[in-house]
């Protein structure tokens, strides 16, 4: 099947990939570097974190990630905005918890110069599907990550 993906596409699927290992490597360094200094960093529970404070809870295990999937359903750029929309879900601890996440979720990558770096994030959990009176269900995490 072709790739029907722009220069500027594949560079933001590239990072986006970057960034999931980098935090299941527990490389904050490399993962601050992706990071505009401005990072807003939203959580599935309504939580916020500045890219300091992200990376304070990580080192100090308050978040420690298992598995990440991130598949991507749409790569939007608009001038020098990337918008990431897709899903995110993990198996992380949580504040000494194990818990799965089943997430929608939006990355905002923004050029600064001639690289990208992530503004923000924001993870929305999906409901549950049993409440909606379908088959197959997955629970939402009402925990941050």
């Amino acid at each position: 099947m072709p790739d029907h993906h722009s220069a500027n596409e594949q560079e933001i699927l590239s990072l986006e990939d970057r960034r999931y290992e980098c935090v299941l490597r527990s490389d904050f360094d490399a993962f601050a570097e992706l990071c505009h200094e401005d990072l807003v960093y939203a959580h599935s529970n309504g939580e916020r974190d500045d890219l300091r404070s992200y990376i304070d809870k990580c080192r100090q295990g308050v978040y420690v990630y298992h598995r990440i999937d991130h598949p991507v359903e749409q790569v939007k750029i608009v001038g020098d905005v990337a918008l990431v929309m897709g899903e995110m879900h993990a198996d992380l601890t949580i504040r000494g918890t194990r818990t799965a996440l089943d997430n929608a979720a939006l990355a905002v990558w923004i050029r600064v110069g001639s690289s990208w770096k992530l503004l923000a994030y924001q993870p929305t959990p999906k409901p549950v599907q049993a409440a909606l009176g379908q088959e197959g269900t997955t629970a939402s995490a009402g925990s941050n990550v």
